[in-house]
């Protein structure tokens, strides 16, 4: 997402350096490249209209001082107006409730069983809660099996009640939390076609009949502009607390993110940018900003790495580094650490200049890592922690036990040795930089 009007806008800006200060002159190209950037991401025209008035005005009267160079004032202007736009601060679930009821709405097709079952998991993983999800789209039966589905994938509970009405459903699922000390309680709802009185009416019956503590819209991303209409129609109604944006890793332009909390005051708290249930993704305007710039976003990185590594056996594999401990043991446990962030291309991303250094369009085969895990898998324990026994016989005996070639062994060998002495100089700070 993005990635195109990010491209747009920094090629925009290149058009201002060597520039001794900002006129208008010099700006005019660069602030017409932003607009067609952000028109062409589908971002809403008035947005579009304030958003360029007011870089023009503030990028006027910047005074550069003579260790600042025009296009890095600019590019920080443009990012400070990004992160206005996309709402300045992240937003986070309530999660104080006693017990804490959210409900799911929006239209069929947008994502919303789906993002409930990862709104579960994210609260229990991030926040220690106990989650129950309640099935309360009676009209689709596909919706209740779904959600039971997800729930056993994740092992959380899925409350469901044939022949009952909602509110039923809802009452006996609160009587059922109490029992089983569930605090954070996630109500899936029904979902139209489009907005429509029977849809709306059910969803009022609901938080007038319950006290929530969160009403959140899921919206499917490549809706486009239309997006705000059916936040705004569901707002009307109900008072929503929070959006969250779906199918963002998708081909969507990611005009709508824009928008959103501009035009409704709707924040979004989160995104979904991958169909696994961990593909749920706080909405920070400052990392958003940044992703889009392509400055990276090192915080996502380092936040995956918390969420999905054992900090304690990483710290220890830190220490072997240092003293340079480090074998293919060691290597075999990063592999499968890595393996558990999620596809490799992903985490490139979100390295700084990425889409510069053409990051953005590699695709990392898994086959590969696997290749390489059983290469190592085919040696013994002492093979592993000690490779330099590692003679031609142990190697086409590796090599016929993973399937794999001699010359792949070697490769992987020469490869991890290389790696070693990088770590040495690393931690002996010898290590000397090409720059």
């Amino acid at each position: 997402m993005f990635e195109y009007m990010g491209d747009r806008i920094n090629n925009a800006i290149k058009n201002i350096r060597g520039m001794g200060k900002i006129t208008e002159n010099n700006i005019n190209d660069a602030v017409r490249e932003i607009r067609m950037a952000l028109l062409e991401a589908d971002v809403n025209y008035e947005v579009v209209k304030e958003f360029i008035a007011s870089i023009k005005e503030k990028a006027l009267g910047m005074d550069v001082g003579k260790n600042v160079k025009p296009d890095e004032l600019f590019i920080k202007l443009v990012r400070d107006e990004l992160i206005e736009l996309l709402g300045k601060d992240s937003v986070e679930l309530v999660t104080n409730g006693n017990p804490t009821i959210i409900m799911m709405v929006g239209l069929q097709g947008s994502g919303k069983t789906t993002t409930a079952g990862k709104i579960a998991s994210y609260v229990r993983k991030r926040n220690k809660k106990n989650p129950l999800l309640v099935a309360c789209d009676i009209y689709r039966p596909a919706a209740i099996d779904q959600l039971k589905t997800i729930g056993k994938s994740l092992n959380i509970p899925v409350f469901s009640k044939e022949n009952a009405s909602v509110i039923e459903i809802i009452d006996e699922a609160l009587v059922y939390a109490k029992d089983n000390k569930h605090d954070y309680i996630i109500i899936d709802t029904a979902g139209r076609l489009q907005i429509d009185e029977k849809l709306m009416d059910e969803l009022v019956d609901i938080s007038n009949h319950v006290k929530l503590n969160e009403i959140l819209l899921v919206i499917d991303a490549m809706m486009g502009q239309d997006a705000i209409n059916v936040i705004n129609g569901f707002n009307t109604k109900l008072s929503l607390t929070g959006a969250v944006l779906t199918k963002m890793d998708g081909n969507t332009k990611g005009g709508v993110a824009l928008s959103v909390r501009h035009l409704t005051g709707i924040p979004v708290k989160f995104v979904g940018d991958s169909e696994k249930m961990d593909g749920l993704t706080l909405f920070d305007p400052e990392r958003m900003a940044d992703r889009i710039l392509d400055m990276g976003d090192i915080l996502s990185i380092a936040q995956k790495v918390e969420d999905s590594i054992d900090m304690d056996e990483a710290n220890d594999l830190a220490k072997k580094m240092q003293r340079g401990k480090y074998d293919l043991e060691d290597f075999l446990t990063n592999l499968k650490q890595i393996r558990k962030l999620g596809p490799l291309e992903n985490i490139l991303k979100m390295l700084p200049g990425a889409r510069k250094a053409g990051l953005n369009n590699i695709n990392i085969d898994p086959k590969d890592m696997a290749h390489i895990e059983a290469i190592v898998l085919s040696m013994t324990p002492e093979e592993r922690r000690h490779p330099e026994i590692l003679k031609a016989t142990r190697k086409k005996r590796i090599a016929a036990g993973s399937g794999r070639s001699v010359e792949e062994v070697n490769r992987l060998l020469n490869q991890f040795e290389d790696m070693k002495k990088m770590m040495k100089q690393i931690s002996s700070g010898n290590m000397k930089l090409p720059f």
